[in-house]
C-alpha cells in the first residue's frame, strides 16, 4: 500500500545552492520515492540549473539571488502546501540518502503533526568536517536553552515538517539559521519534534560543496540564539 494518499501527502523540498555536481542524482533518487519534488534554486552562479532543467516531473522554483536556505526552504513550503501535507526537506549536497524518507515518515505517531528530525549517525569519522561536529553540539546545546527541544541534532537538514503548522510559524532567520530557529516555536507552540535516525556520508576527496563559513555563521548563530533566549526571559505580550 502506498503511503501517500489524500490524508498523508508527502513531497519532497531540495533547496540548492552552486551544487551542480550533486544535485541531479539527489533529485532523480528523490523521485523514485514517488512524492512531487520541489526544487528551490537560491540564486546559483554555477551551472546547477542547467543540470536540473532537463529532469521530468519536478518544479523548479527559482530566486534571482541568493537569499538564504531557510527562504529557500520557506518557498518550497508555500509551493508544496498546495499539494501535500508534509514537506521533507533534504540537502542537495548529496551527505543523505533520499530513500531513508521512509524511516522518518515511519517515525511519525498517528494522530500526532511533529517535526521529523533524521539524525544523523557516524558523525565523528575522519571525513567529517569538524565545523560539522562542532557545530552540531553548539547547536544543540543552544536550542535547548533557548526553550527548544532536547535533541542529538539540531543542524540535520533531512526532515519533516507538517504543513500548514509550520508555516504559521513566525521564524526571522532566513539563512542557515532557519532550521535550529524553527525548531525553538515549533516547542514553544505546541508542535512536537522528534527524530529518527539516518544514513550520512561524505566525499572523502572532498568534494562536497559546503557553505557554512565558521566566522559569518558564528555570528548569525550567536545573534539568533541570543533573540530566541531574550524572548524566553522576556515574552511578547
Amino acid at each position: 500500500m502506498s503511503i501517500q494518499n489524500k490524508k498523508n501527502r508527502f513531497a519532497f523540498i531540495i533547496p540548492v545552492y552552486n551544487h551542480a555536481g550533486t544535485v541531479a542524482q539527489v533529485v532523480k533518487d528523490s523521485q523514485s520515492l514517488g512524492f512531487p519534488v520541489f526544487v528551490v534554486d537560491d540564486g546559483s552562479t554555477d551551472n546547477t540549473y542547467a543540470q536540473i532543467k532537463e529532469i521530468k516531473g519536478i518544479q523548479i522554483l527559482r530566486h534571482e539571488i541568493n537569499q538564504g536556505k531557510g527562504a529557500a526552504i520557506l518557498t518550497g513550503f508555500s509551493a508544496a502546501s498546495a499539494v501535500a501535507d508534509w514537506a521533507i526537506t533534504i540537502d542537495a549536497d548529496g551527505q543523505h540518502y533520499p530513500e531513508d524518507a521512509r524511516k522518518l515518515i515511519k517515525a511519525i505517531p498517528k494522530k500526532i503533526r511533529p517535526i521529523v528530525v533524521g539524525a544523523r549517525k557516524d558523525m565523528t569519522g575522519k571525513h567529517v568536517p569538524w565545523t560539522s561536529s562542532f557545530g552540531r553540539k553548539f547547536s544543540n546545546f543552544w536550542v535547548r536553552i533557548s526553550g527548544g527541544p532536547a535533541i542529538s541534532d539540531s543542524q540535520s537538514g533531512f526532515r519533516i515538517y507538517p504543513l500548514p503548522e509550520t508555516l504559521n510559524l513566525k521564524t526571522k532567520a532566513r539563512r542557515f539559521q532557519f532550521e535550529v530557529e524553527i525548531l525553538v516555536h515549533a516547542n514553544r507552540r505546541g508542535i512536537p519534534v522528534i527524530e529518527a535516525p539516518i544514513r550520512v556520508r561524505y566525499n572523502p576527496e572532498g568534494g562536497r560543496i559546503y557553505h557554512f563559513r565558521p566566522f559569518v555563521d558564528f555570528l548569525r548563530n550567536s545573534s539568533t540564539f541570543t533573540r530566541l533566549i531574550f524572548r524566553r526571559i522576556f515574552p511578547p505580550r
